[in-house]
């Protein structure tokens, strides 16, 4: 949610920022008259109320003296009746002014690059494993016998994507012997790794209320796109951001605990309205996946450190993976909802020849903050707002591709990555017999 305070002030500023994210300027406008009829009929409210206290003062001590006050009594009934007709208009302006800013999305940092979609977007820096070179994944000539992810997987009888579908539908799959064991391995090092970087971790809900999917930035926006649980206001979670940037909705965070930071790994459950005919063979795009994520509560001076720290978590699996991949700063048509900035990184799919996210890292600044009511106290004991951040670290399905694409051998094996092995208790291949 966007600061009213910051809209009133800086309508021009504001009118532009919210350009450069799509938002026609009648929106704001919009926003703004009903905010200042609102706070007209306040006002209004407030005055009225303050007359008939004054009146009823003198009412009583007309009683009291035995006077005539059927006059003053009759003016202060017609304005009883205002004050009433008064607070319920003031019901109906809140509830627009609240629904109108909830489908405003976050402004974005200055440095970010305005653009309408993802060809705005900047690539800040590639990496590659020293020996990747020497890889035929490498080659500029793709090799006959280069195949994808799925391919790879369904040959090796570890990803069953027709028992899938056949049980719950197209985009989601049985991951089979070494399959599971590979995604349990995948998923198990992230969560390591995290918790050597200072991270707690959590096991959470994955159900959802709608006051929790609120404060996130996904309701009202995208309800469409979520799998909600018939005849209750509760949704399955898209992603474990929800649930842990939730766990201090409402509290106030002690000063000296801050910047805290919280990983989990948990199903994420997407409709995927939004992406007919994308992705749909293989791992890149399923209505149920698992994902580790990392999300941190910091002051607001320490969230653009923190938004590089994150980023370099992410990139830190990718490394130890020997997994190239690059990161590029999304410009402000392509960010999510409620970042003010963003970081992708995407891993190379060497069959197709492209990078694929795996990995979003944005700091929403305090915009999930004021949806949650979440805050601390500053040097002067003054109640200040939170900033929030997440990211993907990583979602594990993607990573399973990546590792099937980028490790594939020419006899139809994958390498297992060495730091994956003492996982998979120390198996350094996976083959076609290998998950009987």
């Amino acid at each position: 949610m966007l600061d009213m305070k910051y809209l009133r002030k800086n309508e021009a500023e504001a009118t532009q920022r919210l350009l450069d994210r799509g938002v026609p300027a009648e929106k704001l406008q919009e926003l703004l008259a009903l905010d200042q009829e609102r706070r007209e009929a306040i006002q209004q409210v407030e005055n009225l109320k303050a007359q008939r206290n004054a009146v009823s003062d003198k009412i009583a001590y007309a009683k009291r003296n035995k006077e005539d006050a059927s006059e003053a009594i009759a003016a202060m009934q017609q304005v009883g009746a205002e004050i009433k007709a008064l607070d319920a208009r003031q019901a109906e302006l809140d509830e627009a002014v609240k629904n109108l800013a909830a489908h405003l999305p976050n402004l974005a940092a200055p440095e970010v690059p305005v653009g309408p979609d993802d060809t705005a977007n900047v690539e800040q820096r590639v990496w590659e494993p020293a020996d990747y070179g020497t890889r035929p994944q490498a080659l500029a000539d793709t090799p006959s016998w280069l195949k994808a992810h799925y391919e790879i997987g369904e040959a090796l009888g570890i990803l069953d994507f027709e028992r899938g579908a056949k049980v719950s539908g197209a985009r989601f799959l049985y991951y089979v012997g070494d399959g599971a064991r590979l995604e349990r391995a995948v998923y198990n090092f992230m969560l390591d790794e995290h918790r050597q970087e200072g991270y707690t971790e959590m096991i959470t809900p994955i159900v959802v209320n709608d006051t929790a999917m609120f404060g996130t930035g996904q309701y009202p926006k995208f309800q469409d796109d979520a799998y909600r649980v018939e005849g209750l206001a509760q949704t399955y979670i898209p992603t474990a951001e929800v649930p842990l940037t939730n766990y201090y909705a409402g509290e106030t965070i002690p000063s000296e605990d801050l910047p805290i930071k919280f990983t989990a790994l948990s199903p994420s459950f997407r409709k995927e309205a939004g992406a007919a005919g994308k992705d749909t063979r293989g791992l890149i795009r399923l209505h149920q996946f698992n994902k580790v994520e990392m999300v941190k509560f910091t002051k607001p001076e320490q969230s653009y450190a923190e938004l590089e720290s994150m980023t370099a978590n992410a990139e830190n699996i990718l490394q130890k993976l020997g997994l190239p991949y690059h990161v590029v700063m999304l410009s402000t048509g392509d960010m999510g909802f409620s970042a003010a900035k963003t970081y992708d990184i995407e891993v190379w799919m060497p069959q197709q020849k492209v990078y694929r996210e795996i990995s979003s890292v944005s700091n929403t600044e305090d915009f999930q903050a004021r949806r949650m009511h979440i805050t601390y106290r500053d040097d002067n004991d003054k109640l200040q707002l939170v900033h929030t951040l997440n990211g993907s670290g990583l979602a594990v399905g993607r990573t399973v591709a990546a590792i099937l694409e980028n490790y594939q051998n020419e006899d139809g094996t994958v390498t297992i990555p060495e730091v994956l092995r003492p996982y998979m208790g120390g198996q350094e291949t996976l083959s076609p017999t290998a998950h009987y």
